[in-house]
């Protein structure tokens, strides 16, 4: 199993699929009405995919997953370009930080990093924060579903591919239960060749997730929720 995508809901999927594509340098993949896709390559065979299927309303609950992408030395140079792209200045009650937050075309809170030591050899997202009740729990659920490592970071847990490239994926206390709505952005799983689906679903109902209840029709995957109610998807190996 490892980490394939990064799933935005998209009202317009062609004009926040641009925005991330163009933020990002990523490669097209998909693009059709309902759905656009799109890679992020990080080095040798490692990259993420961003897909940002259609929905039917924005959403307007707090993220509990964001990006963090890298700024540092270019920090107001990267800001800078991400508004000649459609961001917007966001203030979400930061106050006095030292990094900066913006909204994506569809006013989903990201932010420009300053320089930190953690974030070397990252790419453009230094860091995927994802709120969490219970950080050591969510932790070791997606460190077997990912194959990611722990790694000194700046939350309780945090995560990185063992190649120690690519963004960091981050643990944090979540301010408050999530709610019963989905979140906007999530991540997904990918079965390789002689996984068991079975054992990748007990893995997470033995850490405390649980099967997602949707009605979305039927699905090629698997739907299901950590222990602190994030959705994830666990895709099928490719045929």
């Amino acid at each position: 199993m490892y980490l394939e995508n990064l799933g935005f809901d998209a009202v317009d999927p062609h004009r926040l699929g641009g925005f991330w594509e163009a933020a990002l340098d990523c490669s097209r993949l998909t693009d059709e009405p309902d759905i656009v896709e799109s890679r992020l390559e990080l080095g040798g065979d490692l990259y993420l995919d961003l897909c940002f299927p259609r929905v039917p309303q924005r959403r307007t609950e707090p993220l509990r997953l964001h990006l963090d992408l890298v700024g540092g030395d270019r920090q107001q140079e990267t800001v800078d370009a991400l508004l000649a792209l459609g961001a917007r200045h966001l203030d979400i009650g930061q106050g006095d930080v030292p990094w900066v937050v913006l909204a994506d075309p569809e006013d989903n809170p990201f932010c420009v990093m300053e320089s930190r030591d953690a974030y070397v050899d990252t790419g453009p997202i230094a860091a995927l924060p994802m709120d969490s009740a219970d950080p050591d729990r969510d932790g070791e659920l997606w460190a077997a579903l990912s194959g990611w490592t722990p790694v000194d970071g700046y939350a309780p847990v945090s995560l990185r591919h063992p190649s120690r490239r690519g963004p960091l994926l981050e643990f944090c206390p979540e301010e408050g239960p999530k709610g019963p709505e989905k979140n906007r952005l999530h991540l997904d799983i990918r079965l390789e060749r002689g996984d068991d689906p079975d054992e990748a679903e007990q893995l997470i109902l033995a850490h405390g997730g649980r099967r997602y209840d949707h009605d979305w029709g039927d699905l090629p995957w698997q739907v299901y929720a950590d222990g602190s109610g994030n959705e994830l998807c666990v895709l099928p190996a490719p045929s």
